[in-house]
């Protein structure tokens, strides 16, 4: 959103949340920036400023307010979908490339020169890439702090910080008080058993339909890789420096998360993949108000308020799995992967059959429940690229042809010549998607939609699209849908997972 100074004003005086990460609320006269829900006084107005950061707000001086903690507000969904160069940015500091590689790394990513980088970023967020990565090393070190039993020292470098003496002054500049006081102030809160073990809270838009998401995920789960038990969703993590765990549980306002991570270092990435698998940094209002003008959507969106896009952790991964699943039902990409998972050279690295059922499969009529007589296994990651190119023939199970195109997928993958992250050129990305022998239109679109993002992908040649229009009484040939969804923009991608749920 523009920084338009009378709606920022009205969204702050209605203490409204749906515009929580949109921006930030700058008080001069207490030197305190908050989100815009923050439940204090409105303050007077010419003791206000609007930022479009959290660190924007942090290099004018003002220090989080310890009321509405708004370095804990969901994302701004813009930097979330949008597809340019800021866009990419903001995603990948969130992946904590900053950290890992520095501003020569990130601006090396983006194909940009670090100063203009540092131009666009401060035009658009008001702070350069190393305040914005600053403000997020800040964040993780108050999850840190808070939620561990960490010696102050281990937790400076693994929030990223070069020194203990700079963790310090970070802590003190933006939270006001020093690392020490911020634990004590913590109050209740006890750190969790198990080293390595963070429980935080991913904050989201409301509304959100937990229920489609978990759905969703659990008729595509497989043993070794994720896992839906009791309402939650458990994930195994491939992350920079590690692997790790994570158990989401959808709450009231929140997504309770508890990550398991070798290496502390990734909590700052693996906090953003999650935040991008259950779609969490939507703006849901907006989405719903343009689906539900249509009379033809208007029933579901007032009974399914908050539908998300469900996303990835990991964009290799859901390449594979949507070659597996060109033109074959959901039940059969499953079983194949399976197949593929436990194939030799990767089976104690990727699968534990304790965790599913003796056929593998869910079980009827309760998706979202599909291992509820099962005790948990230790999760893992998908596969590498390297992992999956070293398989077998006869680990895929599947046409030659299909099992050449994950190959080549694979290879380019390998040699960089595919980015799969979320920071990568989506357009570019997609041309060379289809520039790979098997990739088509319905792949590549369904990766645009799932792995890197777009909010405005159609398919209109699916099957369980055209069945789930034709349920709605909206046209199922593929270009008069095509033309039918253009009122859909720019959300189609939302619309999509609607016509899947009435199918």
């Amino acid at each position: 959103m523009e920084m338009d100074f009378e709606r920022c004003y009205r969204a702050v005086d209605s203490r409204d949340q749906r515009f929580d990460g949109w921006f930030y609320t700058g008080v001069t006269s207490t030197g305190i920036y908050c989100r815009p829900s923050c439940p204090a006084t409105t303050p007077k107005r010419q003791n206000v400023r609007f930022f479009p950061s959290a660190a924007a707000a942090q290099g004018a001086g003002l220090r989080a307010c310890r009321r509405c903690r708004p370095d804990a507000a969901p994302g701004s969904p813009q930097w979330d979908v949008r597809a340019d160069v800021v866009g990419r940015a903001m995603r990948l500091i969130s992946d904590g490339v900053v950290d890992r590689d520095g501003v020569p790394g990130l601006a090396a990513r983006l194909g940009y020169t670090e100063r203009h980088l540092h131009r666009m970023l401060r035009a658009e967020m008001g702070a350069g890439p190393l305040a914005l990565a600053r403000a997020q090393r800040a964040q993780t070190a108050r999850i840190l702090i808070e939620t561990t039993g960490l010696g102050m020292a281990e937790i400076a470098f693994a929030a990223g910080f070069g020194s203990v003496r700079q963790f310090n002054d970070t802590v003190r500049e933006v939270y006001g008080i020093a690392p020490s006081e911020l634990r004590t102030a913590r109050g209740r809160h006890q750190a969790p058993p198990g080293a390595g073990t963070i429980t935080l809270r991913l904050a989201y838009r409301p509304p959100l339909h937990a229920q489609a998401l978990l759905d969703f995920l659990a008729v595509r789960a497989l043993p070794g890789v994720d896992e839906v038990r009791d309402g939650t969703y458990h994930r195994g993590l491939r992350l920079p420096h590690g692997t790790g765990q994570v158990a989401l549980t959808p709450a009231d306002g929140h997504v309770a998360a508890t990550l398991r991570l070798a290496d502390l270092r990734d909590l700052a990435p693996a906090v953003a993949r999650c935040r991008r698998l259950l779609d969490l940094d939507a703006d849901p209002a907006a989405i719903d108000a343009t689906l539900a003008a249509d009379p033809a959507l208007a029933a579901a969106v007032a009974a399914e308020p908050g539908i998300r896009v469900p996303r990835a952790v990991d964009g290799f991964e859901l390449a594979v799995r949507a070659i597996i699943g060109q033109q074959v039902s959901v039940t059969s990409a499953r079983t194949t992967l399976i197949r593929l998972l436990a194939a030799p050279g990767s089976t104690e690295d990727h699968v534990d059959h304790e965790v599913d059922g003796p056929n593998g499969d869910p079980v009827a009529g309760q998706p979202h429940d599909q291992h509820a007589g099962n005790q948990p296994g230790l999760l893992r990651g998908f596969p590498s690229a390297e992992d999956v190119l070293g398989k077998p023939d006869t680990a895929f199970g599947m046409p030659v042809g299909r099992r050449e195109t994950i190959r080549g997928l694979a290879r380019a993958v390998i040699d960089g010549h595919l980015d799969l992250a979320p920071g990568g050129d989506r357009e570019e990305t997609v041309r060379r998607l289809l520039a790979l022998p098997g990739i088509g239109p319905w792949t590549a679109g369904y990766l645009a939609m799932r792995a890197f993002g777009d909010p405005d992908v159609l398919l209109p040649t699916d099957l369980a699209v055209r069945r789930g229009a034709a349920a709605l009484g909206l046209p199922d040939d593929p270009k008069t849908l095509s033309t039918y969804a253009d009122r859909w923009r720019p959300w189609r991608s939302y619309a999509t997972i609607r016509l899947w749920r009435a199918a």
